[in-house]
């Protein structure tokens, strides 16, 4: 975990789409997150795509089932609306969601580069259309029949065996190579790596369960599940006003992540369009790790001790050193007694970029929890999902400083881990990934 704060082709059709008179009253789209539109902007742009709606006020795609006498509008939560086309893969800087799936595929043997294709050709094409809150193409399992597309993101990458696997071994990046081994780490291989990588959020439970099993199902015969994780986040509208995100030990958690908004930001985070290999022309690549934490140990220090691990106040985010959450951090400042503040092993000092040569990444988790291990104690913890245009230079040099000294190392447990090239966005008429296996 790292002391960085999340950022915040047919006419797209809606599962049941509220009558543009209703639709007043959800947030306007200027309130949308990056790259994120809401189903009032799609609306208000009917007449000039040629989104027809009837008079009962659905939207082609989906049917919608007979409306009551007085039909209720989705809010802006389930209006929401993620492009699939663009630059860059969408799920990377989307705001987070309140629920995700993470799952890895195997191909399967005697599938290659063909097959390989065909797939992704399946998968994007499925994306895209429940990114628009459409049915799946074929046997849609209707479990998100009623909802909006609830900013809904699927993401595809691919692992270091995939390239072997499909004969592209001169197509696989130098970043991608494998990551080194820290001290720490305590990593189920089953749980680990594998040949593709989908990332799915969205800010409904239905809505994102209904994307994995047509991911699963699109699967087919080319590749099986490795593993798949669960998380989720707190709900959009929760608090008064957004805030940056709690995790499960209740420390305020990415405050000093990269923002969209800095000069620096794409340098940092996506590969050049003029970097190598060119297929990887806009990307970035994921590094997923599955984090336990260690709860049961964690909640039985006072409050302060926990704040002297982390080097930030647990009510507000705010360094001790003083100030707000956007207060930088006085590495230097000391007590009446001539301490530090902020520890030498605070959590919060040793992640700092100003501490690591600059190293930057885009943290984008989602927590976990899968009950009761058979110890007694809560399987929970973090799914740590970062995004960099190069792992060596953003996620390496943290996490082996991390694994030197950090003070949080007591109380977590890193158990499984992956990394993949994540290549940007597919244009109008692509696949996510054409660049690379029609090459």
């Amino acid at each position: 975990m790292a002391d960085q704060s999340t950022p915040g082709t047919s006419a797209p059709s809606a599962r049941t789409a509220p009558s543009p008179e209703a639709s007043s009253g959800t947030s306007s789209p200027g309130d949308a997150p990056q790259g994120v539109m809401s189903r009032r902007r799609l609306l208000g742009t009917a007449g000039a795509t040629g989104l027809t709606l009837g008079a009962a006020g659905a939207a082609v795609g989906y049917a919608a089932a007979p409306s009551p006498v007085s039909t209720v509008p989705l809010t802006s939560i389930g209006a929401d609306m993620a492009m699939f086309h663009g630059k860059h893969q969408p799920g990377i800087t989307t705001a987070l969601q309140a629920r995700g799936h993470l799952v890895a595929f195997d191909l399967t043997a005697g599938a290659g580069r063909r097959e390989a294709a065909a797939l992704l050709r399946r998968w994007s094409g499925t994306a895209r259309r429940l990114m628009a809150g459409e049915a799946a193409a074929h046997e849609d399992t209707d479990i998100a029949r009623d909802a909006g597309p609830s900013s809904l993101t699927i993401t595809f990458g691919f692992g270091h065996s995939f390239f072997a696997r499909t004969g592209l071994e001169k197509q696989r990046p130098v970043a991608l190579d494998p990551l080194p081994d820290f001290s720490s780490d305590r990593l189920d291989k089953a749980r680990s790596d594998g040949d593709l990588w989908v990332q799915i959020g969205a800010n409904d439970s239905l809505v994102a369960f209904h994307a994995l099993r047509a991911v699963q199902k699109d699967a087919g015969a080319a590749a099986r599940v490795r593993w798949q994780m669960n998380g989720f986040n707190r709900s959009p509208g929760a608090t008064a006003e957004p805030m940056t995100a709690r995790n499960l030990m209740g420390q305020v958690d990415g405050t000093r992540n990269p923002k969209p908004s800095e000069p620096d930001f794409d340098g940092r985070i996506f590969v050049p369009a003029s970097g190598t290999p060119e297929w990887m022309a806009n990307g970035s690549y994921a590094v997923v790790r599955r984090i336990r934490m260690l709860l049961d140990d964690w909640e039985k220090l006072s409050g302060k001790a926990q704040e002297d691990v982390i080097g930030r106040r647990k009510a507000d985010g705010a360094p001790l050193s003083g100030g707000t959450e956007t207060t930088a951090m006085d590495l230097d400042k000391t007590d009446a007694d001539g301490n530090l503040v902020v520890p030498v092993n605070a959590h919060a000092r040793i992640t700092r970029p100003d501490q690591n040569g600059g190293a930057a990444m885009l943290r984008r988790p989602f927590s976990f929890h899968d009950g009761i291990g058979a110890d007694g104690t809560p399987d929970a913890g973090l799914l740590f999902v970062c995004w960099q245009a190069d792992p060596v230079r953003g996620f390496v040099p943290v996490q082996r400083k991390l694994d030197r000294g950090d003070a949080l190392s007591t109380y977590i447990r890193h158990e499984s881990s992956g990394l993949f090239a994540v290549p940007g966005g597919a244009a109008e008429g692509e696949y996510v990934g054409q660049r690379l296996l029609e090459a």
